[in-house]
């Protein structure tokens, strides 16, 4: 029985026992000071250390997307929550349950698009027949491209300028970044006009290029927007407001209903 019950949760990731834990192996005292928090979270889910330029490179993704303000739905539920008078934890969770399909799983998306490009001969011909196959399926918005706030989104470029120069330091190969490029110039020829890589793109090439599968970009977005989650649930829990909803009091909703009537006899 008690090997049944060691059994139950069973994990390849932490060993822990009194005066002991250890991740993947190493003694979290051997890893504290050596490695940054970039390294850990590619050790928890990879098993293995990153290379120094691996880590690097999946920091710049992670710190490139903490925030895009309260517009951003996940921000203002955060931000609604913590005048609810609730715990900051509760407030970042709120935020983070509207990081679906939609508001945060572009990157996913992008990352399975680009790994089926990547594996083509050709990045042109792979984005012209995956593309065809998406608009084909009913899709409309190409997940990493076009953003409805930024004509071009100002972190896209940098992202892929950091990318560029891991190809040049052969930290990756740059089959993923070769596959979104394509996307952009086939979607661009299809549109007439040009939509350009957004954060969600640029960073799925990233998580790509590194390996990672195509579900941990949406979890590693989800880590990198808690950042902003948390420092919007708390600034906005010192400001003394409560119970402080999507309109300011002052401004009501749009009603489309009846207009006002009387309740029938029901006899």
């Amino acid at each position: 029985m008690m090997s049944d019950a060691a059994d139950w949760w069973e994990t390849a990731i932490i060993q822990m026992s009194p005066g002991e834990i250890r991740y993947r192996g190493y003694a979290i005292e051997d890893l504290i000071g050596r490695v940054g928090f970039a390294d850990m979270v590619w050790l928890m889910l990879r098993g293995e250390l990153p290379s120094r330029g691996q880590a690097a490179l999946l920091e710049i993704a992670l710190m490139s997307a903490v925030d895009h303000g309260p517009q951003a739905p996940s921000i203002a539920m955060a931000r609604m929550a913590a005048t609810c008078g609730i715990g900051l934890q509760n407030a970042m969770a709120s935020g983070l349950n509207a990081l679906g399909e939609v508001h945060g799983g572009a990157g996913e998306a992008a990352v399975v698009l680009y790994q089926a490009i990547a594996e083509y001969d050709d990045p042109a011909a792979g984005a012209l027949a995956e593309l065809d196959r998406f608009f084909e399926a009913g899709g409309k918005f190409v997940p990493g491209f076009g953003h409805r706030f930024h004509p071009t989104d100002p972190r896209a470029p940098r992202l892929m300028e950091m990318v560029e120069k891991a190809v040049q330091d052969g930290i990756v190969d740059g089959r993923h970044k070769a596959a979104a490029l394509a996307v952009e110039a086939d979607l661009n020829r299809r549109k007439g006009k040009t939509i350009p890589m957004n954060i969600d793109g640029a960073t799925a090439v990233i998580y790509a290029e590194l390996g990672f599968d195509a579900p941990l970009a949406r979890g590693l977005f989800c880590l990198s927007r808690s950042v902003g989650l948390l420092a919007h649930a708390w600034e906005e829990s010192q400001s003394g407001l409560r119970n402080k909803g999507p309109l300011p009091r002052d401004q009501l909703w749009t009603y489309s209903g009846p207009p006002p009537r009387d309740v029938p006899d029901r006899n």
